[in-house]
């Protein structure tokens, strides 16, 4: 059976139809960098209801639908958030740590833990084409573990579908719920050049931990160590969050963005997650042989631009040629494509892992980056699942070797990091994929704001530069949730 299309006719705004599911849980993978070839779609889907990696992958294995073609790659299926611990399911890795945020006079109410991830099956999807300027709603009226028993699969994608049409038609709903007590007071120090912001490390204490870092690498322990810190927003919260992607998403256009508000991150279930990544995590496209092919692209490299870019065009272009000439930073990019061309020849057809770009330069609002691109063939016996087991979390936010750097970040970081570094993705019934690396990434509570970045060290890492580097990644994000001061 195929599933109901209805093709929107004009198409709405991503941030209306996201506004018109605020209520009910929306998960959304938003290519607001339109100008970039990955920006070609976005889709939002709602009202999934979370289940094991098992019951979701064994129900879109079992379930049977026709392709659509001319429609985007996304037509219904599976989708994830998965949180940076969810490594530990694949490898032997020290227990999380629970930090308490403390607060001035009162008992810690935020706790930075390992979260929870998150896997349903999505069987309908509002899907947008932004190069053909044309949207459609996909219902696919199953599989759905939780639906009445007894409902056709053809009535239950024609009534996904009229609730969806309703929904987009009607007034955009309140966000129910206040904040609960003061707004938090962390006893914290304030982040340089920022209001209502908080480091969880002083610049020294960051700057003490980078240089330990280097010190496993000089030791031979490691060969790089990603090390991230939280910041703390504490007046912008889970109210406001439709203005505050919208903010974010203009500040920082990005081909990986998103918002997941399905049940994530604790039994409390109260917050809601904001990207603006740019970085692919992994790919699965099927080719004209139904052969799938794989793609990561890792991240690794950064430089400052000025803020806005056309305010220095001098000093923009200076700062993107200094970072293309960077020996260090081409060398840790280098360091991570060797780690993922490991990671993916786990899965994939021998020889088949090559490596067509390396440490290529792409520019966002604040920062210019090093990219480098990693392709593969999954053999025949793998599908995207054992894909993500296989190269989970992506080594472009660990180090190298994989496992070792994250024992040291374990040792480092006085926190887990729940869903930064770890990844949202979605998978069709065709076995296709796409995910990201969630950085650029906020966590909304009902009393603020958790906004994550880190870094590479290396060898050659200045501790300083390093400390300078987190604040110049947070900025677009931090422009969206807060004034400068």
């Amino acid at each position: 059976m195929p599933p109901l299309v209805h093709e929107l006719t004009p198409p709405p705004t991503v941030p209306a139809a996201l506004s018109a599911f605020a209520d009910r849980g929306p998960v959304l993978f938003d290519s607001s960098a339109t100008d970039d070839p990955r920006g070609r779609y976005s889709y939002l889907t709602a009202d999934v209801r979370p289940a094991s990696v098992r019951t979701v992958r064994g129900a879109l294995a079992a379930f049977e639908t026709e392709w659509i073609d001319g429609l985007p790659p996304f037509q219904g299926g599976a989708v994830g958030l998965w949180c940076y611990e969810e490594g530990r399911r694949f490898e032997r890795l020290p227990e999380p740590k629970t930090y308490a945020v403390p607060e001035c006079g009162r008992d810690p109410r935020l706790h930075l833990g390992p979260g929870r991830s998150v896997t349903a099956v999505a069987d309908w999807a509002l899907a947008w084409d932004h190069a053909a300027g044309r949207a459609w709603v996909i219902s696919q009226g199953g599989p759905d573990p939780h639906a009445p028993q007894g409902v056709r699969r053809e009535r239950l994608a024609e009534r996904r579908l009229v609730a969806v049409l309703a929904r987009l038609e009607a007034e955009p709903p309140p966000i129910p719920g206040t904040v609960r007590g003061e707004p938090l007071q962390p006893d914290l120090p304030r982040a340089p050049g920022w209001r209502e912001t908080y480091g969880t490390f002083t610049r020294a204490e960051y700057e003490r931990a980078v240089e330990r870092a280097a010190e496993y690498i000089r030791a031979g322990d490691v060969f790089q160590v990603n090390l991230a810190q939280p910041l703390i927003v504490a007046g912008a919260t889970v109210r406001n969050w439709r203005e505050l992607y919208g903010a974010l998403r203009t500040e920082n256009r990005a081909p990986f963005a998103g918002v997941f508000a399905a049940g994530a991150f604790g039994p409390d279930a109260d917050g809601v997650l904001l990207s603006a990544s740019p970085e692919r995590f992994l790919s699965v496209t099927p080719d004209a042989d139904g052969r799938m092919q794989v793609e990561t692209r890792p991240i690794k490299g950064t430089r400052p631009r000025p803020n806005p870019p056309a305010s220095d065009p001098a000093a923009d272009a200076a700062a993107a040629e200094e970072l293309r000439a960077s020996a260090k930073d081409r060398a840790e990019n280098v360091m991570i494509v060797d780690l993922l061309r490991n990671d993916l020849s786990k899965v994939c057809e021998p020889g088949s892992v090559r490596a067509p770009a390396l440490c290529e330069l792409e520019s966002y609002a604040s920062v210019h980056h090093l990219v480098s691109e990693v392709r593969g063939t999954l053999r025949a016996d793998r599908d995207a699942w054992d894909l993500l087991a296989a190269a989970f979390p992506g080594g472009s936010i660990t180090g190298a070797p994989k496992v070792r750097a994250m024992e040291i970040i374990h040792e480092l970081e006085p926190f887990a990091r729940g869903p930064y570094c770890g990844s949202q993705f979605w998978i069709g019934f065709d076995g296709a994929m796409d995910s990201n690396i969630l950085i650029r990434t906020a966590w909304l509570r009902d009393w603020g704001t958790v906004a994550w970045v880190g870094g590479g060290v290396t060898a050659q890492s200045d501790p300083a530069a390093e400390y300078e580097e987190t604040l110049h990644k947070a900025a677009a994000t931090l422009r969206a949730l807060c004034p400068p001061g």
